[in-house]
């Protein structure tokens, strides 16, 4: 049984580890961890973690915040033994449904264009393209890469 909730800032550390074991995926263009405590607890300021529990296990999470008429959601991680399961799609609702609560028209979002699989799997869920922009990591690239942006509207 999965539950749902928002973090605390005392979730910062293991929804870090939860994050650069889900995007371990991505060693192939870049090698360096994709986040780490100080930066959650930033992003917390601003935004929030939606955390998927199972049990004591938190086995998922999705980075989200409001921007105006629009919101943005992003660094969805699964733990790599539950993926598949419907966990990440049960994050995106929670998280389509909290922008619809806060009036948003719009849920965006962004991936690299190198996860050819990110993008098959959003746009099966309803998000479509709106456009690309310069991958803005300083953490220098193996082989080139550029953010493809997604959106999807919310009715």
């Amino acid at each position: 049984m999965i539950s749902i909730r928002n973090a605390v800032q005392g979730d910062a550390e293991a929804v870090a580890l939860l994050v650069n074991t889900a995007f371990l995926v991505e060693q192939f263009f870049i090698d360096r961890d994709r986040t780490n405590p100080t930066t959650v607890r930033g992003l917390m300021e601003k935004g929030n973690f939606l955390l998927a529990e199972e049990g004591p296990n938190l086995v998922g999470c999705v980075y989200f915040e409001v921007r105006g008429e629009r919101g943005y959601f992003g660094m969805l991680s699964v733990d790599p033994s539950c993926q598949k399961n419907g966990v990440g799609h049960k994050l995106v609702d929670e998280v389509e449904l909290y922008f619809r609560d806060e009036g948003c028209k719009f849920s965006d979002l962004k991936i690299v264009n190198v996860r050819t699989e990110l993008h098959t799997l959003y746009r099966r869920w309803g998000y479509v393209d709106t456009g690309t922009g310069i991958y803005d990591d300083p953490t220098p690239t193996k082989i080139p890469v550029h953010f493809i942006t997604m959106s999807k509207p919310l009715l």
